[in-house]
């Protein structure tokens, strides 16, 4: 499904409010068959595009996003509400296969005061850049942050944000469905402020629904203003914690053929430099 940012104040409204929200489809809960087990609500690996074609005022709107996000009132609303109340987050930079960058170790967010420090960590940290763009890579990252995880969550979501499709590493494609093999749900920000160039592909939105999400409740959030972007990421956050969405308009990931052909960032690439 596609959710442009015109109701990014809806969805946080709808989600404080309890009303029109609804469980996603085959919550991904049931990969804790005992949620007294678990000790947070969900495991979340926040995957942050640093690739070149970020500029660097995107970059650093990026980062303040998340890190207003996650002190905001809204956010640490939807914690608490949780079965738990607690979250463990990890957040990391991505561009090419081989470039994955952790800011955040795996923290537990129970709090303000807990926010407050993941937070601050994320702004103090240099910002950096890299080449290419390798969401596979991303999402193998993420999915061995997992296995290093010491929390147990009643969910695993990665949330991805980037401006371009994947033109390095195995194809997006076999990275997703090896994770959705194991129950993680992966939702999509796709970053859409510029205008489209030689490099880039057409309808990034679509790329990201029908090549990139998928999982149990999976969804999108295309960035289409700058001036939005940092509301984007608060909504999106909200969602991922409190484990809702609108419950009209659903369209389960992965339910159409590809839009936008799934090599598409890989064809562009050889076209461009031959290789």
């Amino acid at each position: 499904m596609r959710w442009t940012l015109s109701l990014a104040a809806a969805i946080i409204a709808t989600v404080l409010l309890g009303a029109g929200v609804q469980a996603a489809p085959n919550s991904s809960s049931r990969l804790a068959e005992n949620s007294a087990e678990a000790v947070v609500d969900i495991e979340l690996v926040l995957a942050v595009d640093v690739s070149y074609s970020m500029d660097l005022d995107e970059l650093a709107v990026q980062r303040e996003g998340y890190a207003e996000a996650i002190v905001s009132k809204e956010f640490l609303s939807a914690l608490k509400n949780g079965p738990h109340g607690k979250v463990a987050v990890t957040y990391f930079e991505w561009s090419a296969a081989t470039d994955q960058k952790t800011i955040i170790p795996w923290r537990i967010i129970d709090g303000p005061e807990t926010a407050d420090s993941v937070a601050a960590e994320i702004m103090k940290t240099p910002i950096r850049r890299g080449s290419r763009t390798s969401i596979s890579g991303a999402i193998n990252f993420a999915m061995q942050a997992f296995e290093e995880n010491p929390y147990r969550g009643l969910r695993r979501v990665i949330d991805i944000s980037g401006d371009g499709a994947n033109n390095n590493g195995e194809p997006v494609l076999v990275a997703r469905d090896a994770a959705l093999a194991k129950g993680v749900t992966i939702n999509g920000l796709p970053v859409m402020i510029k205008p489209v160039s030689g490099t880039d592909i057409e309808h990034l939105d679509f790329y990201y629904e029908d090549c990139v999400i998928g999982g149990p409740g999976a969804f999108s959030v295309a960035i289409t203003d700058r001036a939005k972007f940092k509301e984007a990421i608060r909504a999106k956050l909200i969602l991922e914690v409190s484990d809702a969405q609108p419950s009209a308009g659903y369209v389960p990931a992965q339910a159409r053929e590809p839009r936008v052909p799934c090599l598409a960032g890989e064809q562009l690439w050889r076209e461009r430099w031959g290789r």
